[in-house]
């Protein structure tokens, strides 16, 4: 089930919200028991074999949970239990993400004949598995009580706001709020909101973005570009515009939905297009993955205090892991390499914590290279695609169709360069006590989701980039 539908909008949200408000007002026992029950309804609305699979990740996690923090003064135990945690958790997640692409590549450079297993992903697996091995880590930590009770962890882990599309909400994040959070006007409010404007960023932008994006990459037909260097730029920015309207409105609408509950998540986009330097970018992108692999990978394995030979492998371990962390394809592996060696050569020069003014052109145009290698099927296409980008193989400098895009879609594309800068927060702050503003402030939000549920009514084209993850 996904957000920007009407069966979530129109029936199930409205339920849930009469239901945990109406009925339930007084019990939060049986406020996260609802919670729980229905966010397994709302996975099982499109997973209906593997909600068990997560319910067995549920309970594995929880058992382990109550083993780490029975066992935490005997280290060999304690080290036995986390070599299980990463078999049971990256192993069910490398067998359903990698195993159909793993035999394939064996069958290519080793001209064997092994039958290919066609395994399909389970929705939102690599969001959840990393939420789940989060609990029994930071229990350990002591950073938030274990759980005896399954049902506990079960909320945590299949939360519906955040189960299928991130953001990662560590346990640490949320282990109080499990019990003690406190719903108020105020916050309802804010996360209603907030989900309209996060609805309005993927239906109104992400989706028309991609009309452009999955024309311009679809471009590349007997391995050749048939079209323009200016066409290709056009889709290359599009998508760059797609993935973050895409995943930011799926992230705020998490957090507005969460909010809607009394849960308070993370922040995780901070406007990144409009860094200085690849790290800041990175600071800023996706920042709940990134908190996830810098806690639990990257400062496990000695952080950027250790040799320079061994700060290079830290890096290289973490971003191959969130190459693969993405898909079973070569572009994967190839895009989070590529931050890998810019990354590697900011931290060891010291220009990722520089400055300077062309900072922001240096950095967008290998964001922008960077997601034509993620958006690609094949390294081969990625190639092709980035050589047109630099008039190597187009069809000219550029064509009608470059024109006729931007005619069609200028009001997206202003709306898409407004919402990647904090414009109108800003504006917001300054004018916060001024009833003008506020009405006009109200009226747009108004707008934005009269005019997304129309979009969503018509049928008009919903594709979702981080479904697969």
């Amino acid at each position: 089930m996904l957000f920007p539908s009407e069966v979530f909008l129109f029936v199930f949200l409205p339920v849930v919200l009469v239901v945990y408000y109406a009925l339930l007002r007084k019990t939060k026992t049986l406020k996260n028991i609802f919670l729980l029950v229905a966010s397994l309804f709302f996975y099982a609305w499109g997973e209906p074999t593997y909600v068990f699979l997560m319910i067995g990740t549920i309970l594995v996690n929880w058992l382990l949970g109550i083993a780490v923090d029975a066992f935490r003064g005997k280290k060999a135990v304690v080290r036995l239990l986390f070599v299980l945690l990463v078999l049971v958790n990256i192993g069910t997640l490398g067998w359903y993400k990698y195993s159909e692409f793993t035999v394939l590549q064996i069958n290519r450079f080793l001209h064997t004949n092994i039958p290919v297993p066609i395994v399909a992903l389970p929705i939102g697996i690599s969001f959840y598995t990393f939420q789940a091995m989060s609990y029994v880590i930071d229990v350990y930590r002591r950073r938030g009580k274990v759980q005896k009770n399954p049902l506990q962890v079960g909320l945590y882990i299949a939360l519906f706001p955040q189960l299928i599309a991130g953001p990662i909400v560590r346990y640490e994040t949320i282990a109080e709020q499990i019990h003690n959070r406190v719903e108020n006007l105020a916050d309802f409010s804010a996360g209603v909101t907030r989900f309209c404007i996060g609805l309005g960023k993927k239906v109104l932008i992400a989706n028309n973005m991609a009309v452009i994006a999955d024309n311009a990459f679809g471009l590349i037909i007997n391995g050749e570009f048939q079209a323009s260097m200016g066409m290709a730029w056009l889709g290359a920015v599009a998508y760059t515009l797609q993935i973050f309207f895409d995943f930011s409105g799926y992230s705020d609408m998490a957090i507005g939905l969460g909010q809607m509950f009394g849960f308070h998540f993370e922040e995780n986009f901070n406007y990144p297009y409009i860094s200085r330097t690849v790290s800041e970018f990175w600071r800023r992108w996706h920042i709940s993955m990134q908190t996830w692999f810098r806690d639990y990978v990257y400062f496990p394995l000695g952080g950027s205090r250790v040799s320079r030979p061994r700060l290079i492998l830290n890096l290289f371990v973490v971003w191959l892991l969130t190459g693969m962390w993405h898909g079973a394809n070569w572009t994967f592996i190839a895009w989070g390499l590529m931050y890998f060696v810019i990354l590697t050569f900011e931290k060891l020069t010291g220009l990722g914590k520089k400055d300077y003014w062309w900072g922001h052109i240096y950095t967008m145009v290998f964001v922008i290279i960077g997601w034509v290698i993620f958006r690609s099927t094949g390294m081969g296409n990625a190639l092709l695609y980035i050589k047109a980008m630099f008039g190597i193989g187009a069809k000219g400098i550029i064509d009608k169709a470059v024109w006729a895009y931007i005619a069609q879609n200028w009001i997206y594309f202003v709306f898409a360069i407004i919402g990647c800068a904090p414009i109108i927060p800003r504006i917001d702050e300054r004018l916060k006590n001024s009833r003008i503003w506020q009405v006009v402030y109200a009226a747009g939000i108004l707008v934005c989701l009269f005019v997304s549920v129309s979009f969503i009514s018509n049928n008009a084209y919903n594709p979702f980039i981080y479904f697969n993850f």
